[in-house]
């Protein structure tokens, strides 16, 4: 297997610097820049870690580009490998989204390169690098390159007196063994913003405000549920969609690359911890103070009884209207191969690792129901480039009743979805944007190790 590494060696100097050129813009000044390098980020005043990241800062700057207007962005790449940026949840072009896979070229060491393209759809997004880490966790995902993107709507009537945009973060990985001698990421540190508990700035907010949260995981590979002592929290977006029914709940669940977006209601005056659930998750930094003015003292924390989380609670009341075309139905097995004691496993989609992965053409403007089939022991955020997908079927059990599935959901417009070990998953989308299109895992080492898919359009 040529990995993407291998591949950028060989693919030649020449190459490379005649794609950039067929992408840059050689008048005007740029919309926004973005400089990738190297930094050293203080996650406290006791810990200190060097990454790479965008304009010397994590998370990077947050771009706020209009709907529809054409945007320009210059990156300069200041590290000594290839790099790329994705614009994750935006429907581009294979060339400029941001996947060597897809064919978006490399922006090599020291080289500069301006990308133009046109914002779509409207909503909570974000961007970050998408190279391979494989066994470095320090590089790619795991280190800190993320950053912030929303689109701003054409008509947009902000019904809050602020808002928060919060990266969630995991930092300082290191391999531990499974019971059955497979390895996985764990982590020492994690981070809300770039910092741990009470090392950066609080939230500060006043009593009465309507506060809209945008809240990010950007993690390599964990799952993390979010709390605001004091405090429910209405959800009203996921993946910067609006959902059909919003929901007030005690918390949030994010699986890497997922985005909730959520409405507090600042009516309980205190100082109080916005932060990680699960108590040892916590203890390694991921909170951040939440502050009323006139109040001071330490923050307070309440622990929710229970992790209670599902998607098809946000689903509309009413069935939606069904096509009169019976979707194309895409069947996608997902398992694990043992590599031996001391190694990460690899990951197959219908028996093949990436690249032999792949299915029949996607035909233009035809509806695509695809199987998520998960066999492993592993949960698996997965994601689909350059288009989104409505969530039909969820959580049905391999190896038991049918009907415990979560049946005939609609409304629900994600780019990631969760799907649990041993369940399958159905997933919706209209093949409505030609190109090379990728799908994976959104956990860093099984998008490593072989859980992509490259679909493409006849």
């Amino acid at each position: 297997m040529i990995s993407r590494r291998n591949l950028l060696k060989v693919s030649g100097a020449a190459a490379i610097s005649a794609s950039l050129r067929a992408l840059a813009q050689d008048v005007g000044k740029p919309d926004y820049a973005l400089d990738i390098a190297a930094v050293t980020l203080d996650l406290s005043p006791r810990h200190k870690l060097r990454t790479i990241a965008y304009n010397g800062q994590v998370p990077g700057p947050l771009l706020r580009l209009k709907e529809g207007q054409p945007v320009t962005i210059e990156v300069t790449n200041h590290t000594d490998s290839p790099e790329v940026v994705h614009w994750h949840g935006l429907f581009l072009p294979p060339v400029v989204d941001g996947s060597l896979e897809e064919g978006t070229p490399p922006i090599a060491p020291n080289a500069t390169v301006r990308l133009t393209f046109i914002p779509r759809p409207a909503g909570f997004r974000w961007y970050h690098t998408h190279t391979m880490a494989m066994g470095d966790l320090t590089r790619a995902q795991y280190g800190g390159q993320h950053g912030f993107l929303m689109i701003e709507p054409r008509e947009n009537p902000g019904r809050y007196d602020q808002e928060f945009f919060l990266a969630l973060h995991d930092w300082g990985g290191r391999l531990l063994a499974n019971e059955d001698g497979a390895m996985n990421p764990s982590y020492d540190l994690a981070t809300i913003n770039g910092r741990m508990m009470g090392a950066g700035e609080p939230l500060r907010v006043k009593q009465g405000q309507r506060v809209l949260l945008h809240v990010l995981n950007s993690s390599p590979t964990e799952v993390h549920w979010i709390a605001l002592a004091g405090h429910n929290l209405r959800v009203v977006a996921l993946d910067g969609n609006p959902v059909p029914s919003s929901r007030v709940l005690p918390m949030l669940r994010l699986a890497p690359a997922e985005r909730v977006c959520a409405v507090v209601e600042m009516n309980n005056p205190g100082v109080w911890t916005l932060g990680e659930v699960r108590k040892h998750v916590q203890a390694s930094g991921m909170g951040i103070v939440v502050e009323y003015s006139d109040q001071a003292g330490r923050p307070q924390w309440q622990q929710p009884s229970d992790l209670v989380w599902n998607y098809e609670q946000f689903a509309g009341t009413s069935p939606g209207d069904e096509s009169t075309e019976s979707p194309i139905i895409v069947p996608l097995v997902i398992e694990s191969k043992f590599r031996g004691h001391g190694a990460m496993e690899s990951w197959t989609i219908n028996g093949r690792s990436y690249p032999a992965t792949g299915v029949a053409p996607l035909k233009h403007g035809r509806r695509y129901r695809l199987q998520f089939i998960n066999r492993s022991n592993d949960d698996h955020p997965l994601h689909l480039h350059r288009h989104s997908f409505e969530l039909r079927d969820l959580g049905a059990p391999l190896n038991g009743p049918q009907n415990a599935a979560r049946k005939g959901i609609r409304g629900i417009i994600k780019d990631v979805v969760l799907v649990d070990s041993h369940t399958q998953t159905e997933v919706d989308f209209t093949a409505d944007n030609p190109g090379a299109t990728l799908f994976h895992c959104h956990q860093q080492n099984h998008m490593d190790l072989g859980f992509m898919m490259l679909l493409n359009y006849a």
